[in-house]
């Protein structure tokens, strides 16, 4: 999908995605995030002790959307997390939701394109959840993050045909 599309899509989206995260929902919304996305829940909790240790480690997080990823990083002891997404709506929230956790200092939010954005080091983590469902030819943000990753690289691919893929593609095209 056009990169200006789906940062079109997230721009308005951003503030009902942030939601899925962090439970700030009506009962209805919260019993469909328990049961309909427990494998986002999951996929979440599984990265974040993966990136063991953590302490004084550096992470990327692709297609960061409101920062949850880095920010549960932070607060666990990474030195620098570095969120990149290319909708500025998510990395709006992103910085408002480091700040309001006190970890602000340790996260540097990006608003670019992951393959044109050119980063001067290399990360001990790359987490990449939800980002490849929008890339057109994977190899490319694949071999992008193993040459910027030092350590371990933590993905999720689209299932094709899914329960929910239809949900995805209705929201997307809605917007």
């Amino acid at each position: 999908m056009a990169r200006k599309t789906t940062a079109d899509f997230f721009d308005g989206y951003a503030s009902d995605f942030d939601a899925i995260y962090g439970g700030k929902n009506d009962l209805v919304h919260r019993l469909i995030n328990r049961f309909l996305r427990k494998s986002m829940h999951l996929r979440y909790l599984r990265t974040i002790e993966g990136c063991r240790p953590i302490e004084g480690r550096t992470v990327l997080d692709v297609g960061c959307g409101p920062g949850h990823y880095c920010i549960a990083l932070a607060e666990r002891g990474a030195s620098q997390v570095c969120g990149i997404d290319f909708a500025e709506g998510m990395i709006d929230l992103a910085k408002k939701n480091a700040a309001h956790r006190g970890v602000a200092n340790r996260c540097e939010f990006i608003v670019d394109d992951f393959l044109a954005r050119r980063f001067e080091h290399r990360f001990d983590y790359t987490v990449v959840m939800g980002f490849m469902d929008y890339i057109e030819d994977p190899r490319l943000v694949i071999d992008k993050v193993l040459s910027l990753t030092s350590g371990r690289a933590f993905f999720s691919f689209p299932a094709a045909g899914g329960f929910l893929a239809w949900q995805r593609e209705m929201r997307y095209r809605k917007r």
